[in-house]
């Protein structure tokens, strides 16, 4: 079963809400949240033999990347808020 399967119901919500493009990314930003938060979870019980404190250096390189994509992915949604609006405001005036 593929993602677009398994997430069908949010897909289409956040598709009409949002559009094809924003929707699908919003649905990409929760499954990346939600797998952020399980790794850190996990991080609570493994941590690094140098610092205690903190997740092993796996863990933190997988939370890194994962929190970049998650970084990423907010800039693509805002830019393509930003074009619908702006495409929005330079359409035909309506008298």
């Amino acid at each position: 079963m593929n993602v677009f399967d398994e997430k069908r119901t949010e897909l289409e919500r956040h598709e009409f809400m949002m559009g094809p493009e924003r929707g699908r990314l919003a649905v990409a930003l929760d499954l990346l949240t939600d797998s952020l938060i399980l790794v850190g979870q996990h991080g609570v019980y493994c941590t690094s033999a140098r610092n205690p404190g903190k997740p092993a250096l796996d863990l933190q390189a997988v939370l890194g990347g994962m929190e970049g994509a998650k970084a990423l992915i907010q800039s693509v949604m805002e830019e393509l808020r930003a074009q619908r609006e702006a495409a929005n405001a330079s359409g035909p005036a309506k008298d």
